[in-house]
């Protein structure tokens, strides 16, 4: 009998373990989410550990889709504040640039660590976008901007220091 509770106990800790290392990512979006992580090894970000900390990367047809109310893209939370989910709404795979900008703002929430930089001005992590073709427009710039600007950047950048040189008499 103690050996079948053993058994037990080992396989429903193995199976917790490996359940808590996956994170179902939707095929549409995971060729923005390789995109998003190359920007983050080229400034320097650590990416791995936040995205095992998710459950999903999906499409969903459960965010609003009216007018004056559309809600493009969220992140969803655990009871402890945690983001746990992130969800971009059907509607913005209407055209490939508005899904990719959408996806970007949602993976800076997580990935980033980054809130809403303004309430409509034409960069990424709006509220929201007059036009999401000008943000596209400006792609490399407002991508530059979304990294250098994030609170995870700065905060690495915070952390190098920097050392005094000290005077020397030649």
């Amino acid at each position: 009998m103690k050996i079948k509770l053993f058994l037990l106990c080992l396989f429903t800790s193995c199976f917790t373990l490996t359940s808590q290392e996956t994170v179902d990512i939707d095929g549409r979006l995971q060729p923005l989410l390789n995109d998003f992580f190359q920007y983050c090894d080229t400034y320097g970000i650590e990416y791995h550990e936040k995205l095992f900390q998710l459950k999903n990367i999906d499409i969903t047809n459960n965010l609003p889709v009216e007018e004056g109310n559309t809600v493009m893209g969220m992140v969803t939370r655990d009871k402890n504040g945690a983001i746990e989910n992130i969800l971009i709404n059907w509607v913005a795979l209407v055209d490939p640039e508005i899904t990719k900008v959408v996806a970007f703002h949602e993976f800076a929430h997580h990935f980033l660590d980054y809130k809403h930089t303004c309430p409509d001005c034409d960069e990424i992590m709006a509220v929201n976008n007059s036009s999401y073709f000008n943000v596209v427009r400006d792609w490399d710039s407002q991508v530059k901007k979304l990294f250098v600007t994030s609170p995870v950047y700065i905060a690495k950048q915070a952390k190098v220091s920097f050392v005094e040189p000290q005077d020397s008499e030649y």
